[in-house]
């Protein structure tokens, strides 16, 4: 890694955190935290370097699945000698064997995890890769000796290193380089640090310009800063080399296990992360202690793959981002709109009975506006250029607060009124590098479930309180366990507005709020943002994957720059204190989120299509009776379509590949007995069902979150 003790900004955060699928600007002044913009620590640590296509380091902390995990099987239909289609039909029986090695590849969605550490959360995994790193440079020198050298950090589970080398390095190179990594292991070579002077850095990295400059920049901020180099093997050895570095580093090369270790990929980042600068080659890695390890890690990628939400959302029709409307711009399509309706359905009715008023604000608004607010001048970076409209400028929104401090500064309030909860679905706009974006996680135009409270200081509490309960109603709905939550609070940091007394009050808030839930926490001394303490709640998926999604943060800023009032009990005229909050983080980054936790399966309440019917043949009796069906579900609030015009076994295939909950294959037997035979995705069959009681079944499954299952002889006496 291309550091001095003295790290500058850039470097001295980890830069593992990068890869993090929560991505925040450090300058942002809103808790809109939550949507796809980089963390704090990540900004600062990615703000240099930026990766232009996307890697393969996974963009989560997660738990990885064990080897072992048994993926499931397919249960199959026995044949039977009844020739209705029901299950034991010799129809439904042969088109079911038939279709079976699709849905084998299907299901099961949920893996058992096993745990793996995280660079932070072993030492020496983290010296273990950061090693793994300069040996892999001096591999690759080997192989390429042009090649020039720039950073090479530690991440969450492996490494990367970045090189300015005109050869495009393939997939044949990586072998060839890992080859020599193997030798270099073997050679039992140690790592040796050695402090140096100002000058003789210099002198020693005068053949590697990236490295001359990372010197001069330590120096620039730092002129006392201490420079060290780390040596892999001593000065007289054949197979010396040396870095720019300040640590930390196994004690040999032999130290790493050459059977635990890989190079995964190869993607481009500009030097510095600024696109005005050259184009580097990156090359990326994984390490381990064991090779049952890297396996389980390798089977998690593949699992991970499988998953992938891009993939999906063009192989279900869930959604598009088309090159012609432009990058980081998202379509819904008809089936991904009807989840995303919803999703925010659920939103609005369960925000409206937890106290809330939902609110709409517009689009855009007058550069003054975001010049109060401080976005113009702290944030102008993810903000789009300003648009004339009848000679005044006007600005795309990159965030909603303001607008609802507008409403709030549109009538004098009294502190009866008090608190406040305004919640709006509003969507904003945010500038993105091409090379940044990601699917759902990253993009430019995205919907925040934004809400704020303004409220009185004795009410912090509760409130925190109530938003902690809401976040786990709802995180709970969408299938994702209290008990899985990894929960920071974020205290002052060193620069800060507001005074003692109200920063003493809102962190106490806070920790009350999250010791009162059972909550367990970590608190990060000064990780706050300057304008006030947060909480931030991270998930975990069917994998064990921890993804950022909701967060709480006092604001004691935009009240000032907006002077907000209320009148307070004595008629003195107070200032509110203002509570960020989002739940999902952005509707677009919680639906990728949702699309690789469930693998696409959605359960029955979210699917898009809850009841797929397949018809055996297009006969006029059974094409009416479908047609009947459809519309008696329809018309209950079931979403169901009927396929047909295809052999039975190609039907469903296709069902599977779509993956609905419920698939009904209708023949002649069904028609006359005015039923349906029910077949759950992954294969199970439920036999024929009377329609009334499938129905009543599929209601009160969707009414409780539940499955349809779950629901046997419950609702049946009710149909």
């Amino acid at each position: 890694m291309a550091c001095s003790r003295m790290k500058p900004l850039w470097l001295a955060r980890r830069c593992y955190s990068a890869a993090m699928p929560a991505w925040r600007p450090a300058s942002a002044l809103s808790a809109s935290a939550t949507s796809p913009q980089p963390t704090a620590a990540a900004h600062a640590a990615h703000s240099q370097h930026t990766v232009t296509h996307s890697s393969p380091a996974l963009s989560a902390r997660y738990i990885i699945p064990s080897r072992s995990v048994s993926w499931g099987t397919t249960q199959r239909i026995p044949k039977g000698r009844n020739h209705s289609c029901a299950a034991g039909s010799p129809v439904v029986a042969a088109a079911t064997a038939e279709a079976a090695p699709q849905e084998q590849q299907s299901a099961p969605e949920k893996v058992a995890p096993i745990s793996l550490p995280t660079s932070d959360e072993s030492d020496d995994l983290l010296r273990i890769r950061h090693s793994a790193s300069h040996i892999m440079a001096m591999a690759l020198q080997k192989v390429f000796p042009d090649a020039q050298t720039t950073i090479g950090p530690w991440i969450d589970r492996g490494f990367y290193y970045d090189f300015d080398l005109d050869t495009p390095i393939s997939s044949a190179d990586l072998k060839a380089i890992k080859k020599e990594m193997v030798k270099i292991i073997k050679a039992d070579l140690p790592f040796v640090c050695e402090e140096v002077s100002h000058e003789e850095a210099k002198v020693r990295m005068a053949h590697e310009p990236y490295k001359l400059e990372l010197v001069r920049d330590i120096l620039a901020k730092d002129p006392d800063a201490k420079i060290t180099l780390y040596h892999i093997g001593s000065k007289d050895h054949k197979q010396h080399w040396y870095d720019l570095c300040a640590g930390p580093h196994v004690k040999s090369t032999r130290s790493i296990n050459p059977a635990a270790i890989d190079l995964e990929t190869v993607a481009g980042a500009y030097w510095r992360g600024n696109e005005k600068n050259k184009q580097l080659q990156r090359v990326y890695g994984t390490a381990w202690e064991t090779k049952e390890q890297l396996k389980a890690y390798q089977d998690f990628k593949a699992e991970a793959e499988r998953r992938d939400h891009r993939r999906l959302g063009a192989q279900l029709d869930l959604f598009s981002i088309n090159d012609s409307g432009g990058a980081g711009l998202v379509f819904w399509h008809p089936k991904g709109s009807m989840v995303r309706h919803i999703i925010e359905s659920y939103w609005k009715d369960v925000h409206l009975k937890h106290g809330y008023e939902l609110i709409y604000s517009p689009h855009i608004a007058k550069v003054d506006l975001w010049k109060t607010s401080g976005h113009f001048d702290f944030y102008s970076e993810n903000m789009y250029d300003q648009m004339k409209v009848e000679e005044e400028e006007y600005q795309l929104r990159p965030m909603n607060c303001p607008f609802h401090i507008a409403i709030y500064n549109t009538k004098q309030h009294s502190y009866r009124e008090l608190p406040k909860r305004w919640a709006e679905l509003g969507t904003v706009y945010r500038y993105e590098r091409s090379g940044t974006m990601h699917g759902l996680f990253r993009v430019r135009g995205f919907t925040q479930d934004d809400a704020h409270i303004f409220c009185l200081p004795d009410q912090i509490a509760t409130e925190i309180g109530r938003v902690l309960d809401l976040t786990q109603d709802i995180m709970t709905a969408f299938g994702f366990d209290p008990d899985g939550f990894e929960i920071n609070l974020s205290t002052r940091p060193e620069k800060s507005v507001g005074s003692d007394d109200i920063w003493q009050t809102a962190e106490l808030a806070l920790q009350t709020a999250l010791e009162a839930k059972g909550y367990p926490f970590v608190v990060d001394e000064g990780g706050g943002a300057f304008y006030g303490p947060k909480i931030d709640i991270k998930v975990r998926d069917a994998i064990g994957r921890k993804w950022q999604c909701s967060t709480v943060q006092l604001d004691f800023n935009l009240p000032e720059r907006f002077d907000m009032k209320y009148v307070a009990s004595d008629g003195s005229r107070q200032q509110p204190i203002m509570i960020h909050r989002a739940i999902f983080g952005s509707i677009e980054r919680f639906f990728g989120i949702l699309i690789e936790n469930y693998a696409g399966a959605f359960p029955l309440w979210l699917a898009p299509v809850q009841v797929c019917m397949l018809l055996v043949s297009e006969t006029d009796q059974l094409v009416a009776y479908a047609n009947e069906t459809a519309a008696e579900l329809r018309a209950a609030g079931v979403r169901v379509q009927i396929h047909s015009g295809e052999r039975l076994p190609k039907l469903i295939r296709t069902a599977a590949a779509e993956k609905y909950p419920i698939t009904c294959i209708v023949g002649e037997a069904e028609a006359e007995g005015n039923s349906l035979a029910v077949r759950l995705y992954g294969g199970k069959d439920l036999g024929a069902i009377p329609t009334a009681e499938v129905k009543a079944r599929v209601l009160q499954a969707v009414a409780n979150h539940s499955s349809f299952e779950d629901t046997a002889g419950s609702a049946a006496a009710t149909a």
